[in-house]
């Protein structure tokens, strides 16, 4: 099922996630929901909060065919690679507005993964990045909090700009 996504400024999008106790049918049946909802952005990543669900889940999927969606829960980054990475960043929370952001360019992550499993997994490139934009959301942040104030000012109103033109 595709979810609604929840607009900024909605108070949910700065709260930290709770963290995932248990694998459940409910936990599965989320990450299946966010992957759809995720491909019919379309988009590399998505966290619970982004759809209202305030559980430490978030998916990935930044390969060239699709289809090969990480499902995780409770992911924590390990390590980050010294070597920067730019690239264009948006949230489907915040529609219109994009805004270039520099991260680690590869990462390593620990997370619960669907087979009930803790994983440590690397991610390089777009993956990394598209990760490291869901860790934030799973922590209350969103990508503007990356720029400077005078920049994130503009940015935002250009966003409540576009929301009230409709």
């Amino acid at each position: 099922m595709i979810r609604p996504f929840l607009p900024w400024p909605d108070k949910r999008l700065r709260i930290a996630a709770a963290p995932v106790e248990a694998l459940t049918e409910t936990v599965r049946d989320v990450w299946e929901d966010m992957v759809e909802t995720m491909e019919a952005m379309p988009g590399y990543g998505l966290a619970g909060p982004q759809i209202g669900v305030m559980l430490r889940l978030a998916v990935v999927d930044a390969s060239r065919e699709r289809g090969q969606a990480v499902r995780m829960a409770n992911p924590e980054l390990l390590h980050v690679s010294t070597q920067m990475r730019d690239h264009e960043e948006g949230s489907p929370n915040l529609p219109g507005v994009w805004a270039r952001i520099q991260r680690p360019r590869a990462v390593t992550v620990r997370f619960l993964n669907e087979a009930g499993e803790i994983e440590e997994k690397d991610f390089v490139g777009l993956w990394a990045t598209s990760v490291q934009h869901q860790i934030d959301h799973l922590n209350g942040r969103m990508f503007f909090d990356h720029l400077s104030p005078v920049r994130r000012s503009m940015l935002l109103k250009k966003a409540e700009k576009l929301r009230k033109q409709g």
